[in-house]
């Protein structure tokens, strides 16, 4: 299997698991990508999403070059890779990469894809495409620039070079350095999951809405999201458990 998915304690972790490749991402990978974020989808039992790669050297790689001198208008236009991570990132759980070595090309926006990214201080990240005469073309040119700015995103993706850990937490690329990201990323997902399950979903949503539309648009989405959760059972659980200092007990209702 080219993807392995695992869930424990409410927490999927999906590991690309090509090591002998360094993850590279080629259609099969691109399938069972796929098909876990479906199985992830529609089990009650993983609140939130962990991706990784196999093996030490890399999150993963990029894409798989051999099939470059293949690709077509065609392929351009069909975009599968740049789908996949926009069901990425729009998906309704919560989604950290745990970035442990490489992730190049496809895999630095694979990484982008999802809401937080935690690396190990060996990680490095960077889109080569320049350097083979194509871009960065599953997401990297747009995600890269909301997250880092502008101008260093299009010096990044211009010159091609890889930005280490320590570099990719200064500019606002990963969210934190952890030895082992992967149980990094688990602990941050469990903290999420002790939240109230709507508002973390509706807050992801009103983040990612307010970015792609106006700031009067978001702030719109945001007074409406509100106002729903303003109705929830669970909002009621929350005060009345913060106030007699339990632990909440929400149900997503």
């Amino acid at each position: 299997m080219t993807v392995l998915t695992s869930v424990a304690d409410g927490v999927a972790v999906v590991t690309l698991n090509r090591p002998d490749v360094r993850n590279a991402i080629n259609d099969q990978v691109l399938d069972d990508l796929r098909a876990a974020l479906g199985e992830i989808r529609d089990d009650d039992k993983a609140g939130a999403v962990v991706f990784t790669g196999a093996g030490e050297r890399a999150f993963a790689a990029g894409a798989d070059i051999a099939g470059l001198r293949d690709y077509t208008l065609h392929t351009g236009l069909d975009a599968r890779m740049q789908r996949l991570y926009d069901e990425i990132e729009a998906f309704e759980k919560p989604t950290i990469a745990a970035v442990n070595g490489y992730a190049l090309g496809g895999g630095c926006e694979l990484a982008m894809a999802c809401d937080i990214r935690i690396a190990a201080p060996s990680a490095k990240f960077g889109l080569p495409e320049t350097a083979l005469s194509v871009l960065p073309g599953a997401g990297g040119t747009q995600r890269l620039a909301r997250l880092v700015g502008v101008s260093r995103a299009i010096e990044l993706i211009l010159t091609g070079r890889t930005a280490g850990a320590a570099e990719a937490e200064r500019i606002g690329l990963v969210s934190g350095i952890a030895e082992h990201p992967v149980a990094a990323a688990r602990d941050l997902a469990r903290t999420i999951l002790a939240r109230g399950p709507l508002a973390v979903r509706l807050a992801k949503l009103v983040v990612r809405t307010g970015m792609d539309a106006g700031r009067h648009t978001g702030l719109v989405v945001e007074r409406l999201a509100q106002a729903l959760l303003y109705t929830s059972d669970d909002k009621r659980e929350g005060a009345e458990a913060f106030l007699a200092k339990r632990p909440a007990d929400f149900t997503g209702s």
